[in-house]
């Protein structure tokens, strides 16, 4: 049984991407599905897909690689965990890694990215970092 789905899910893309593998099947959640569907607008991953098997659904994720066959994705880290809450106010939330990287954020608008949150003005649970 898996505590933190968001935890797992990004510790099965790293770890896809570390072998070069070509797609990476995460546990379905809400919250999964908008980090995913972000990670594909900020160009991290190719594309997603939900697929239903029997009563049980799943995220498969199509990883992106360079030219060179390297990862695109450097680094991705969990910041706020089920025993450590991590909040950042609007006025915190601006750019990470001098604009290379993207902050996860969950708001009051929805799971979006730093760039979003500091235009609508809202801040929130740190989900995760990517660059």
């Amino acid at each position: 049984m898996v505590n933190d789905v968001i935890s797992d899910s990004l510790a099965r893309i790293r770890n896809a991407s570390m072998r070069r593998m070509e797609s990476a099947r995460l546990l379905f959640s809400n919250s999964v599905e908008a980090i995913v569907k972000i990670l594909q607008e900020k160009g991290y991953v190719e594309s997603y897909s939900v697929v239903e098997e029997g009563n049980k659904k799943f995220v498969n994720v199509i990883l992106k690689y360079d030219d060179k066959g390297f990862t695109v994705i450097n680094e991705i880290k969990r910041v706020s965990k089920p025993g450590r809450r991590v909040y950042k106010k609007s006025g915190d939330i601006k750019r990470f890694k001098n604009g290379y990287g993207t902050i996860i954020v969950s708001t009051s608008k929805g799971v979006i990215d730093n760039d979003k949150a500091h235009e609508l003005g809202v801040g929130g649970e740190v989900l995760c970092t990517i660059w």
